[in-house]
C-alpha cells in the first residue's frame, strides 16, 4: 500500500464511526487515491453545500476572463436593485457586500426550526430581489459571510448569460473540465441528519449559487487538479486566487476560496459545506501539488480529518 493510500484510508477510518457513508480523495502530484466506505466510491453523488460558492465565483472569474463582465461591475447592471444599492460582483464573491448571512427573517426561522425540511425551496428570484429591497445593508468592505450575497451573484450571472444555474456552470466550468456529475438536478445518495435519521434533499431554487450543487469525488478531484497545474481554466484560477480580502489575521477570502498561511509560508486554499444531510470539504496546497476532497452523507463536519490529511500531504510534498 502506498503512503498516499494509507493516509487516505486513515481519513476514511477517522470519519466512518459517526458517518457511515463517506468518500475521501487525496491528490499528491500525479497520484490520486479515492477511498469510500461500503458501497460508496468516486462516482457517488453528494450535496456539496457551500462548496458551490467556489463554482459560482469561478464562473464569475471565467466570465471576466472572457471580457463579458468586470469584477467591479455593479450588481444593478445585471439585476433590478433598489435605489442606492452599489454592490459590486467582486463584493458578492468575496463576502464584502455588507449583506447579511441570509435574507431578512430567514436566520430567525432557521434558529427556531433547525430541522426544517428543505428550508430554501421557497427562495425564488422574486423572493430574493424583494428581500434585497427590505434588507438593511451594512457598509461594504468588511468580510461578512453571506449566503444571500452568493445566491444573488449566482442569480445575476444566470440572468446575464441567459442560462439556468446548471447550464451556466456546465458551460463555464463543467465542459472544460469534463465534470459529468456536477449539477443541482439529479439524484444523490441518501443524506442523514446529525442524529442518523434520513434527511430530505435540499433544493435552493434561485439561491443555488450559495449551495445548490451536487457532485462526486471524481469531479471534485478534476476541479482541484485544475488549480494545481495547467488546465483550460488556468487563467480563471489565477484571477480567482489573485483577489484577496483579509477576513482576520488568519483567514483570507478570494473569489470563492478561502485560505490560511502555514508556518513555512505555504498557503492552503479550501472551502467546506453542509446541508441538512451532507457535509463536504475541498482544499489544496499549490506549492506541494496536493489536494483533498471529503464528502459525507451525514450532517457532521468532515473538516478535522480532511485538514489533517491535507496538511500531511503538504508536508510530504
Amino acid at each position: 500500500m502506498s503512503d498516499l493510500a494509507g493516509l487516505t484510508e486513515e481519513a476514511v477510518a477517522a470519519l466512518t464511526p459517526k458517518r457511515p457513508c463517506v468518500v475521501v480523495a487525496a491528490i499528491a502530484g500525479d497520484e490520486v487515491v479515492v477511498r469510500g466506505s461500503a458501497g460508496v466510491d468516486g462516482t457517488t453523488r453528494f450535496e456539496i453545500g457551500s462548496v458551490t460558492k467556489v463554482f459560482t465565483a469561478l464562473t464569475l472569474a471565467s466570465r471576466v476572463q472572457a471580457g463579458a463582465l468586470t469584477l467591479d461591475q455593479p450588481l444593478g447592471d445585471l439585476l433590478p436593485v433598489p435605489d442606492g444599492c452599489r454592490i459590486t460582483l467582486r463584493q458578492l464573491a468575496t463576502h464584502t457586500s455588507g449583506l447579511p448571512r441570509l435574507p431578512p427573517g430567514m436566520l430567525l426561522d432557521a434558529l427556531l426550526h433547525p430541522g426544517k425540511r428543505d428550508p430554501y425551496a421557497h427562495c425564488s428570484a422574486d423572493f430574493l430581489l424583494g428581500a434585497l429591497g427590505r434588507t438593511r445593508r451594512r457598509a461594504p468592505g468588511k468580510v461578512r459571510y453571506s449566503n444571500f450575497g452568493a445566491g444573488l451573484l449566482g442569480l445575476a450571472l444566470t440572468r446575464h448569460a441567459g442560462l439556468d444555474f446548471d447550464g451556466l456552470v456546465t458551460a463555464e466550468l463543467g465542459s472544460p473540465l469534463s465534470l459529468t456529475g456536477t449539477a443541482t438536478a439529479g439524484p444523490a445518495v441518501q443524506g442523514h441528519r446529525r442524529n442518523g435519521r434520513p434527511a430530505a434533499p435540499w433544493h435552493l431554487n434561485a439561491l443555488a449559487g450559495a449551495g445548490g450543487l451536487r457532485s462526486t469525488a471524481d469531479d471534485l478531484v478534476r476541479f482541484v487538479r485544475a488549480h494545481l497545474g495547467e488546465s483550460p481554466l488556468s487563467g480563471t484560477v489565477r484571477l480567482a486566487l489573485s483577489v484577496e480580502e483579509r477576513a482576520n489575521p488568519f483567514l483570507t477570502v478570494h473569489l470563492g476560496w478561502m485560505s490560511r498561511r502555514l508556518k513555512d509560508d505555504r498557503r492552503q486554499y479550501f472551502h467546506n459545506g453542509g446541508t441538512g444531510g451532507f457535509t463536504s470539504f475541498v482544499g489544496f496546497d499549490p506549492a506541494a501539488g496536493a489536494g483533498v476532497v471529503a464528502l459525507s452523507a451525514t450532517a457532521r463536519s468532515v473538516d478535522g480529518p480532511a485538514v489533517k490529511l491535507l496538511t500531511a500531504l503538504g508536508a510530504a510534498g
